[in-house]
């Protein structure tokens, strides 16, 4: 599948917490499969900022970046994304500007408008309920300004950041974010992973209104999307159990560590639930080698994307290498 070659392909980590497991254990397998995929030929490794979420553990996203970005070597490692409402700009472009001068070239910044939480823990976050109207736009522009030399002027500096080498995306779930990222002439990663149901409007809104920028002269569309590979079909199938059960623990807020394919109870689930959970995953690839091979073949023909970022929810970690493993053989 010639195709498959011309694409850049990535990982997005939650660093999902396993039952049974420390939170030390879980940023060691974060790090571990950062290590593994840099070897693989991987673009790059992000991760994602959640919180107050039992089984995801990348709450100071910032911090986790850089322990990734110190045990590797050549992978770009960075956020999908910061959560900026939840911030000022001002420190992000601080602790970005840091990453950046411990780790020069290899630090990406990818952003959300979403909370990345429940709307209670957000307004506790945010220091109130502000966030409602939120200036995403504006927030961003103001993020270019502290990166950009000519603020040395300012009264108020980025020191670290100004004039750091931190590339902006803009993450979403909506179409929103697509006119945005077409209009601020900058890359574009869809969350194809939990909210799949507008990707084609949004990439299709992105690819046909995007403004070439001094960042970007070409749109540039990146689609997160779930993917276990293994080496049968049904082995693949019985991983993905542990993945179903974290999003229909999302649906029902039963919010826990991620547990082992027989621990699961999918049969549990309500008809109307099964329908939601059929929703959330319809960008979920699955499969051995071969299916994966035709499967993400028409889908990079359909959407006309350039990179894909795999998201692999698997409870057991040589698996989940396992997984990366084939995933790297089909793009490579």
């Amino acid at each position: 599948m010639e195709r498959l070659k011309k694409i850049n392909y990535s990982v997005l980590d939650l660093a999902y917490v396993r039952e049974g497991e420390t939170l030390n254990q879980t940023f060691k397998n974060t790090l571990e499969n950062a290590k593994f995929v840099d070897e693989l030929g991987y673009s790059r490794y992000w991760l994602s900022e959640h919180h107050n979420m039992q089984n995801v553990a990348s709450a100071a996203t910032s911090l986790l970046i850089g322990y990734v970005a110190g045990g590797t070597t050549k992978i770009k490692v960075g956020s999908g994304g910061i959560m900026l409402p939840n911030h000022t700009s001002l420190s992000i472009a601080e602790q970005f500007g840091t990453l950046d001068a411990l780790y020069p070239n290899r630090i990406d910044l990818g952003l959300g408008r979403a909370p990345g939480t429940d709307q209670l823990t957000a307004s506790i976050l945010r220091r109130g309920d502000n966030f409602m109207k939120y200036d995403f736009e504006a927030e961003i522009k103001n993020l270019q300004q502290y990166f950009s030399i000519e603020n040395k002027e300012s009264k108020v500096r980025a020191i670290p950041g100004e004039g750091a080498n931190v590339p902006l995306y803009i993450l979403g779930s909506s179409t929103d974010s697509a006119f945005l990222a077409a209009k601020l002439g900058l890359p574009y990663a869809f969350a194809g992973h939990f909210a799949p149901q507008q990707f084609y409007n949004a990439v299709e809104i992105y690819q046909s209104q995007f403004q070439p920028s001094e960042y970007l002269q070409e749109p540039y569309t990146m689609a997160c999307v779930n993917v276990i590979a293994a080496n049968t079909d049904e082995e693949a199938h019985y991983l993905s159990m542990s993945m179903y059960q974290g999003f229909l623990n999302i649906i029902t807020d039963k919010r826990q560590p991620i547990v082992p394919p027989e621990k699961t109870q999918l049969e549990l689930a309500s008809p109307e639930q099964k329908y939601m959970l059929k929703g959330m995953t319809a960008l979920s690839f699955i499969g051995s080698k071969g299916a994966l091979s035709q499967s993400f073949d028409e889908f990079i023909l359909e959407s006309k994307v350039n990179e894909i970022i795999v998201s692999t929810n698997i409870f057991d970690q040589k698996a989940k290498r396992k997984s990366y493993q084939i995933v790297s053989e089909l793009f490579r």
